[in-house]
């Protein structure tokens, strides 16, 4: 008897974990299971949410906010074997609650509508000037003293490479021609530098002592020394109706210390390409440009970090491939498939380039390496072999929305690289704020 019983409720129990199978394993439990608990929308920008699940339900939020299937009740009877098609009217926070038979609660979604941003993609080459906000130390030095005897006064005061020399004696100092006038009086006087320095994020204050360089016949710091930096890099985007733009897609780093550059100011010019060192296995290709002497300036530098460099533009620069704003896609959006770079391969013509996002990172946070590209246009293959340095910035373009911007390229593979999200840059830019900030209107 306890064995046929025993028998029995295993068979019961081989029965339902086969029940749990097929329904795990079923289209509409899977669409539910990958069913976002948050979405994002642009005001004016219709989605559809697709459930393919073969029920009814009633939807309810708040109308002032979103609309479901055109519908302006707040509480809607919809068939989720159907789209859903969601309206976003007006920015704010609403939740998207859904009920079977009008009583029991199935799923509840975020519906978050943040105003409308559209922006001019770029491709632009561009020559980027930047000075920083002080003096950067990128080496040390031996000083030959009277006695023979060799000396850093740097490396005794403890200054590291990528520090920055922020003031001196009370005054701001980001002239690097100063520094002799500074190092002759405090070495004649006899009374050290106060230094106030930056290193990363810290602040500190210290001192120097010059020595005496007796093969210069001049007082020195032992140290190297920069307050400068140049180079090329392509346009992201500008904005318009904000008067901003960002390029580049990553950080502006001292070629010596690989530390941030903090900028003090800078502008960015007009550029031509005037040849392509093609990329191959093992060695990064690059651009070769040109700053123009006509050139006018086509905005400022203000700010430099992860994800480029940002800062006021007036107007439009010459030469956009596609002169009118068009949407930008939030991260959540981009998907693997094909896209296009917008970039510069000649002078100053911006040309249009097929890509295939090949992978795409979940991120909810500001993260550099939010896709992996590779370049699949023969045309751009056979010009370049690839990803070239100052491609970093070149616009990505899905489903005709800018999603990002080209990063870094794959040594070992130069037709392929890194994106990062244009979401992120748009932040940085300070035109798109963090979601999380938006004023709140919930049901």
């Amino acid at each position: 008897m306890y064995q046929q019983h025993s028998r029995r409720r295993r068979r019961i129990g081989l029965v339902v974990v086969l029940m749990l199978i097929i329904a795990v394993c079923s289209t509409p439990f899977q669409h539910f299971a990958e069913f976002p608990n948050r979405v994002r929308l642009f005001q004016g920008q219709p989605v559809s949410l697709h459930y393919a699940m073969p029920v009814h339900a009633q939807v309810s939020l708040n109308p002032q906010v979103a609309a479901v299937n055109g519908s302006e009740d707040a509480s809607v009877q919809v068939d989720l074997r159907q789209p859903l098609s969601i309206q976003p009217k007006s920015s704010g926070v609403t939740h998207l609650k859904m009920k079977l038979f009008g009583k029991i609660p199935f799923k509840t979604v975020r519906l978050q509508v943040i105003p409308d941003l559209r922006v001019v993609p770029g491709g632009q080459t561009i020559g980027v000037k930047v000075k920083s906000a002080g003096i950067m130390i990128v080496g040390h030095h031996l000083v030959h003293t009277k006695s023979s005897s060799k000396v850093s006064p740097g490396e005794e005061a403890k200054l590291r490479l990528g520090d920055l020399i922020v003031e001196i004696n009370g005054q701001l100092c980001d002239d690097i021609s100063k520094i002799a006038a500074y190092s002759e009086e405090a070495g004649r006087s006899g009374e050290p530098l106060k230094l106030l320095v930056q290193r990363g994020k810290e602040r500190f204050r210290t001192t120097i002592t010059p020595a005496y360089d007796e093969e210069d016949k001049a007082w020195r710091l032992g140290l190297y020394i920069r307050d400068s930096a140049a180079g090329v890099g392509t346009l992201t985007f500008y904005a318009p109706d904000q008067g901003v733009y960002g390029a580049l897609g990553h950080v502006i780093t001292d070629m010596d210390t690989q530390t941030p550059i903090v900028v003090g100011s800078g502008e960015i010019l007009q550029s031509s390409v005037s040849s392509i060192n093609k990329s191959q296995n093992g060695e990064p290709g690059e651009k070769r440009a040109h700053f123009l002497k006509e050139g006018r300036t086509l905005g400022s530098v203000e700010r430099n970090t992860r994800f480029g460099i940002f800062g006021k533009m007036k107007q439009l620069p010459e030469h956009s491939y596609h002169p009118e704003p068009i949407s930008v896609a939030f991260a959540e959006e981009v998907k693997e498939g094909p896209a296009q770079i917008l970039t510069v391969v000649e002078k100053q013509k911006v040309e249009k380039f097929d890509i295939q996002i090949v992978h795409v990172s979940k991120q909810s946070s500001p993260a550099t390496k939010g896709m992996v590209i590779k370049i699949t246009d023969p045309k751009l293959l056979e010009r370049t072999g690839g990803i070239v340095q100052g491609m970093s910035g070149s616009p990505i373009i899905q489903n005709g929305k800018l999603v990002g911007a080209v990063t870094h390229v794959f040594v070992n593979d130069p037709s392929s690289g890194y994106g990062c999200f244009i979401e992120w840059m748009l932040q940085d830019a300070g035109i798109m704020l963090d979601p999380e900030q938006t004023i709140s209107k919930a049901v």
